[in-house]
């Protein structure tokens, strides 16, 4: 007996669906893994030792801490207050459709949905672990038990694979594996590694723990990932990710969960998006793209203006010819200050200097290439952003986030242009009580003229296909999506 398709009338979703007439995908689904047969994997990865010390120390216990301190302590630790109940319980059906791909795998039709890439719990967090050794243990086992569970299901649900990126040594033998060994397709990479600032490491490991910096793999990065990227090319996977800030400077409340989670994965993704940006990235590997999910697309639209905006009033040419302490007329300034100065500088005209402040030569470039700070970027102009930034860097949006108005306004976007928003509908966490709403709720947005018709296309469909056939055409092959994948790629081929 099927418990979904067995009901009395169609959802909402799915009636939608058929109304609209093209494929959804949703980039975004999450479910949980079932222990024991986790265990099993990581024991068959890693022996049975690394498996108990796997139990004692679960991926992102760290941030539960807080649960075992006194609240003496987590003042004098400034430990972040983590989230709870983070899964929708009320339906029991749903609670097991996380769990169980042949579940959701049969109810994907209910939300209106075609294809889905799933973010498994476990492998969201896997890449994270600070020990090496249990890093890339947990990140193998769980990319071979989701390879082997979502297979049968391939036509509709296709999982991530874990990538650790601690160095991007790793990072490339994992990819390989998972995409040469497990066939998986789809990837998710940190959004960030915590490295020790070196000049703290003196006062002690636990001093060493919290004074850390971001490493983004782009600018400043302690290693090259070039060759990952490049490796990322040559397999045809899409590095995405799905980054939390929790625990980082704003985001530390001891006492309000909530404080600490609005707009934490936003917070992260902007972080690894301006580091790819500004560290070249992108002007070095036009062919990659890059997706952050769940943290909107608001932030996007928002950065994509404001590095726009940075390059007309700081770029080199702008910053000689406007704020070049070398063009003050100074006569001029010695004669408007001995004219409106009055008592203010009146006998201490010697001291003007460059009217600029007392601290300003300590401000000044030490050297004139200092001044390009968009150089490895390799922005010339401002339609340079657009083809390094826009056309690389794709953002998942929740189903009921209106803001997803700001990514598809075109009369206020650079060049009247679309930001690259896609559902990531994020079901299966507690925002999504309601995993068959997800179609009903994009679509609502259009009914209420939030976005266009042909914006939630766009949103749901175009974008999806874009990102995910942009290196790898097959990447719809076998599925339900093949035909629309193969009538995108046409025409894409015919302009």
């Amino acid at each position: 007996m099927t418990i979904a398709l067995d009901r009395p009338q169609k959802t909402r979703s799915a009636q939608i669906r058929e109304k609209l007439g093209y494929p959804i995908i949703d980039t975004d689904v999450h479910t949980q893994e079932f222990e024991p047969a986790v265990l099993d994997y990581l024991e068959q990865v890693g022996g049975t030792a690394l498996v108990e010390r796997f139990k004692e120390n679960l991926p992102g216990a760290s941030r539960f801490k807080w649960y075992k301190q006194s609240w003496e302590e987590r003042f004098a630790y400034r430990s972040n207050r983590p989230n709870w109940w983070g899964r929708p319980t009320k339906n029991t059906l749903n609670l097991a459709t996380i769990s169980l791909p042949k579940l959701l795998h049969e109810r994907l039709e209910e939300a209106g949905t075609d294809f889905a890439v799933v973010y498994p719990n476990l492998a969201t967090m896997a890449p994270n672990i600070g020990n090496e050794e249990m890093r890339r243990a947990v990140c193998r086992a769980v990319n071979h038990y989701h390879a082997d569970i979502f297979r049968p299901y391939s036509d509709r649900l296709t999982p991530i694979a874990a990538i650790p990126l601690h160095t991007p040594e790793e990072g490339i033998e994992e990819l390989e594996y998972a995409v040469n060994v497990l066939g998986l397709k789809a990837i998710q990479i940190p959004g960030y590694v915590r490295r020790p600032i070196p000049a703290f490491e003196k006062y002690g490991k636990e001093v060493a723990n919290e004074v850390v910096w971001i490493d983004n793999f782009g600018l400043d990065s302690q290693y090259d990932y070039d060759p990952f990227w490049a490796k990322c090319v040559e397999l045809k996977v899409v590095p995405t990710t799905h980054a939390s800030s929790q625990g980082w400077t704003t985001q530390r409340s001891v006492t309000n969960a909530q404080y600490n989670h609005i707009n934490h994965f936003a917070f992260a993704a902007e972080a690894l998006c301006k580091s790819l940006f500004f560290g070249g990235v992108t002007r070095r590997f036009p062919q990659l793209k890059f997706a952050f999910l769940e943290g909107g697309s608001a932030w996007g639209a928002s950065l994509y203006a404001d590095i726009i905006w940075h390059w007309e009033t700081r770029n080199k040419q702008h910053l000689l010819s406007n704020n070049n302490p070398a063009i003050i007329d100074k006569e001029a300034l010695v004669e408007l200050y001995t004219r409106y100065g009055g008592e203010l500088v009146d006998g201490r005209l010697d001291k003007i200097g460059d009217g600029l402040g007392f601290h300003h030569q300590l401000l000044a470039p030490e050297n004139p290439g200092e001044l390009d700070e968009f150089e490895l970027a390799g922005i010339d102009q401002p339609e340079d952003v657009r083809d390094r930034f826009l056309n690389h860097f794709y953002f998942g949006t929740e189903s009921d986030d209106t803001r997803v108005s700001q990514a598809f306004n075109r009369a206020a976007n650079p060049f009247g242009d679309r930001v690259k928003a896609f559902l990531g509908s994020d079901s299966g966490h507690w925002d999504v009580p309601d995993i068959t709403a997800v179609t009903a709720n994009a679509y609502s947005m259009a009914e209420r003229e939030i976005i266009t018709e042909e914006d939630l296309r766009y949103f749901l469909s175009i974008h999806p296909l874009e990102l995910y056939t942009s290196l790898n055409q097959d990447f719809f092959k076998g599925t339900g999506v093949e035909k629309a994948a193969d009538e995108y790629l046409s025409l894409v081929i015919s302009h």
